[in-house]
């Protein structure tokens, strides 16, 4: 070790020495670099690109190393280079280090990193011997083995050590150690090779001047250094043009593509930075959910074309609108959403006027002009709600409660009048579950004739148990599932099951099953019977479908088309709480209905209401003219059974025949007439069928 430190020191001119390291070292980090841009690539093209490049930087780096320290070893005796032998070290440098980088990315487990470090290694030693192979000196070289083998190890164990420490990310100041490792193997092959030489000179001839090797020296340190730079160069560019990509990819993903504006995942990150903002200054901040009103309207009108033309136009007049500090996406089909600091409430008033300007405007199209509108829903931090999720959701609260708000469109998030919305939220979001999960289940009401007290058949009522509130009741889960589009896929499982249910009946009874409005303006109604009465095995004559007339008078043409599939399936169809709503006569004339069922409604007051009274002699008088049985509901005592019998009703319904209950006793009914009524059906009879 002293021998080599007397070599380095006394031996050899510093400041060449200290430009040798300073290659070296440089060489090492930029080569570092480059393998670690290599390693990050998937495709073995590009890796072996960046392989070659980092091998080029490599042996540019032990080659000039080696020749401008070289050039430092004060021999005292003329020298020259052979130039063949002195290219020919360059070339193995570069090919030598190749291998051994590509050997470090082979699939041949784990020992394949330090296996390329190791070839790397006998590289630099290659390209080292080689060049000093070239070094024509007058004198006699003598070499020292132990030396010579010192130096093969020296690189090849820090070569190794340096290739196995890249591939450790998590290690700390790996890139430090990589670079230290390498220049190391670099250096001490050199310097310990160069103490195993001793030289007895003989001063044969002139060798180079000193300005020459002086002038060689900065050329060598100067080419090397340019290589090494064309080799960072070459990252640095590749490292714009990524970045550059990323932000253009990013940016591509936090845009609407149709309206140009930021998108729901842009406006997230501009809230939670707006949140800090707002917190660290003590601003006011406002989330305002803004819907549009009329535009599936226009949708459905002029085609989604125009629709489309219309969010791009609105997209770009409120962007226009905007000043320093306010942000708006589009966070959906028809949906929106701004973001607003403020130091007073004028300024967030001040914006709200100019959307709702800019929303309300008219818009030009090919078919003329249109008015969209929109509802706004405001949330503010840190009054309303202190993280972004609770502030986005309080402001669709909002929003929601403006939309069905006919006096305004804009709405502040209030606690109390917003809970009830929140409610139908997570009530429709219970509802979507528990169709995942077959949650419901049918009872059943039954129906008899008043004339001979013989059942006609059953109501199937739709029923749901929530795990954690109990029975809901059907009129508020119903129109919840008419609200979130679930009113079909409920329809047809009350409908499937029915079916299925009453096919497993000993007794031909009839069930008679409601149909929302909204499944009746499905045109694919009328087959989804079939198929059901085929798969159920049930006649199509003891199936009853129940519909209000509230339901024919959304679409009348479409509704009464339906219709007649379905009666010609041979499915009977009943006019459900007739005396309410419409009831129009001219629906009783354009549809031969096979049941008309009257309001319970009615029947609360008929023994001392006059007008209920003649009500109910009229509806009997009109069923009995066109031929249509009246079927009265809400028969909870014995007096309201003794006036419809009086007045010549047919069929009953209600709490003194049955409550609703599940699957009904099939057993053989006694066919008595109705002055057995009083003794079978008792007020607390609690008995389905």
């Amino acid at each position: 070790m002293i021998e080599i430190l007397l070599c380095v020191a006394y031996e050899h001119e510093p400041w060449l020495v200290l430009l040798s390291a300073l290659i070296c070292f440089a060489g090492s980090a930029a080569i570092m670099q480059l393998l670690d841009r290599g390693r990050a690539m998937d495709a073995w093209l590009q890796r072996f690109a960046w392989n070659f490049l980092a091998s080029v930087a490599a042996g540019a780096t032990i080659w000039c190393t080696h020749f401008v320290a070289m050039l430092a070893y004060q021999i005292g005796v003329p020298f020259t280079f052979d130039p063949v032998q002195t290219t020919v070290s360059l070339l193995v440098a570069i090919i030598g280090a190749n291998i051994g980088f590509n050997l470090a990315f082979s699939p041949i487990g784990r020992v394949a990193p330090l296996l390329g470090g190791v070839v790397v290694g006998l590289a630099i030693s290659a390209m080292h011997y080689v060049g000093m192979n070239a070094y024509r000196i007058d004198g006699i070289v003598e070499w020292n083995r132990g030396y010579v083998v010192a130096s093969v190890l020296c690189a090849v164990l820090f070569s190794a050590g340096a290739r196995f420490i890249l591939d450790r990310e998590t290690m700390k100041y790996r890139r430090v150690a990589f670079v230290a490792l390498f220049g190391i193997s670099v250096v001490s092959l050199h310097f310990i090779g160069m103490t195993a030489m001793t030289i007895q000179p003989l001063a044969l001839s002139d060798g180079i001047p000193p300005e020459t090797m002086l002038a060689m020296a900065l050329v060598t340190a100067a080419l090397g250094l340019l290589i090494i730079a064309a080799g960072v160069c070459a990252f640095l560019i590749d490292d714009r043009v990524r970045l550059e990509s990323f932000e253009k990819m990013r940016e591509m993903a936090m845009t609407d593509g149709l309206t140009g504006l930021p998108n729901r995942f842009r406006i997230r990150e501009e809230l939670d930075h707006q949140i800090a903002l707002a917190e660290a200054t003590g601003s006011g901040l406002a989330f305002i959910a803004i819907d549009l009103d009329r535009f599936k309207e226009i949708n459905d009108t002029h085609g989604h074309k125009a629709g489309d033309t219309v969010l791009a136009t609105l997209g770009q007049r409120v962007a226009e609108t905007l000043d320093a500090g306010e942000f708006i996406a589009r966070v959906g089909g028809d949906e929106f959403a701004a973001i607003k600091r403020y130091e007073n409430r004028a300024g967030l008033t001040d914006m709200l006027e100019r959307l709702e300007s800019a929303l309300q405007a008219p818009i030009e199209l090919d078919m003329g002009r249109v008015g969209v509108g929109a509802s706004f829903g405001i949330a503010t931090y840190p009054e309303d709600a202190e993280t972004p999720d609770a502030l986005t959701n309080n402001a669709d609260l909002a929003m929601y409660r403006a939309k069905s708000d006919t006096t305004r469109t804009t709405c502040f998030y209030d606690p109390a009048m917003d809970e009830a919305i929140r409610e139908r939220r997570e009530l429709a979001a219970d509802l979507r579950e528990a169709l995942e999960r077959d949650c419901f289940e049918l009872h059943y009401q039954l129906q008899k004739e008043i004339g001979s007290g013989d059942v006609r058949g059953y109501e199937a009522l739709l029923r749901w148990t929530h795990p954690e509130r109990g029975a809901i009741p059907p009129g508020l889960f119903i129109p919840v599932a008419e609200e979130n589009g679930l009113i079909l896929q409920l329809g047809e499982w009350v409908l499937r099951r029915a079916c299925h249910e009453v096919s497993q009946w000993t007794n031909p009874w009839k069930v008679a099953v409601n149909v929302s409005p909204l499944q009746l303006a499905d045109v694919e109604l009328p087959k989804l019977i079939q198929q059901i009465l085929l798969e159920s095995g049930l006649s199509p004559s003891r199936l009853e479908i129940e519909l209000t007339e509230t339901a024919i008078m959304n679409d009348r043409a479409r509704a009464l088309h339906v219709l007649r599939q379905i009666k010609a399936l041979g499915v009977g169809v009943a006019l459900d709480d007739f005396g309410t709503g419409y009831s129009s006569l001219e629906t009783l004339r354009a549809f031969p209905f096979d049941k008309i069922k009257l309001d319970g409604s009615f029947m609360a007051d008929v023994e001392k209401s006059p007008q209920a009274l003649a009500i109910i002699r009229s509806v009997l008088a009109l069923g009995k003219s066109l031929s249509i049985p009246v079927l009265a509901e809400g028969i909870e005592r014995h007096s309201q059974l003794t006036i419809l019998r009086r007045e010549g009703c047919d069929e009953v319904q209600g709490y003194l025949l049955g409550r609703p209950g599940p699957m009904p006793d099939l057993g053989p009914e006694s066919g008595a007439g109705l002055d057995v009524f009083p003794v079978q059906l008792s007020p607390d009879s609690r008995r389905a069928g």
